[in-house]
């Protein structure tokens, strides 16, 4: 896979995240006064990373060959493309008396820089393009 084709990917990926955590945060937001609502978050980046790195250490560490199904395996590298992102409920703090852990200002600033974000990832891909375009007409 090519540098161009791997950023557009990736780039693809964090804006289908941005998505999922503008949902998951108005999810939260709508139920900021529920009794006993528990806050949940996404978790997709710290996982993405490691998938990165491990493919990074796989390209400059030892393959061992197996023979057998039964030979113990050396650790294969993550693929970044089955990285899925993970909704993470908090069940252990509690804010309010009622049960609920949603601090509606801090979900509201939340949303901002979920805004943000996919605002910079979009313009990041349409200078990937943009690049692209440039290189085509030369």
């Amino acid at each position: 896979m090519n540098d161009f084709t791997r950023s557009v990917d990736l780039l693809h990926r964090a804006m289908d995240v941005s998505t999922l955590r503008y949902q998951v945060t108005a999810n939260n937001l709508a139920n900021a006064e529920v009794p006993n609502f528990k806050r949940t978050s996404v978790n997709f980046e710290s996982e993405l990373k490691r998938a990165l790195e491990s493919e990074t250490a796989a390209r400059d560490a030892f393959q061992m060959v197996t023979t057998d199904p039964r030979h113990v395996q050396s650790e294969l590298p993550i693929d970044y493309r089955s990285v899925e992102p993970r909704r993470v409920t908090d069940y252990l703090s509690t804010s309010k008396a009622n049960g609920n852990n949603v601090d509606a200002e801090q979900e509201a600033m939340e949303v901002l820089k979920i805004q943000l974000n996919y605002k910079l990832l979009s313009q990041l891909q349409a200078f990937q393009f943009a690049q692209l375009r440039t290189a085509i007409k030369k």
